[in-house]
């Protein structure tokens, strides 16, 4: 994971992570977002919103970290939520998550859970 948090920092450097709920939300809604990392301790109504609008935006999701491992990657306080908006760190991020054993869910449309 440490490969992960470092590419989310460089991601960062570079402009293109969108950090925290509200940020996040209005990239995904914006169709800038390409990969959502929502952290392991977010609650379970931020983690239903994100898969719902993930899931209808048809935007990758992947719960992963803890709300200060994620805000420690972007050098921030803690982050319930990140939004990669580049193509290229996204895909990048996701293959580091996958050989860190982390499942990417790519959100099909029938699997909309109720908030």
């Amino acid at each position: 994971m440490k490969k992960v948090y470092a590419m989310l920092g460089m991601a960062m450097k570079a402009g293109k992570v969108a950090s925290g709920e509200f940020s996040t939300e209005k990239s995904v809604k914006g169709g800038q977002a390409q990969l959502v990392i929502v952290s392991e301790d977010a609650s379970d109504n931020t983690k239903k919103m994100f898969s719902n609008m993930c899931a209808f935006y048809e935007v990758p999701r992947c719960i992963c970290g803890t709300k200060e491992e994620l805000g420690t990657a972007v050098g921030k306080a803690m982050r319930a939520s990140l939004a990669v908006t580049d193509e290229n760190f996204a895909r990048a991020i996701s293959k580091r998550l996958e050989q860190a054993g982390k499942q990417i869910d790519n959100n099909a449309n029938s699997h909309l859970e109720r908030v």
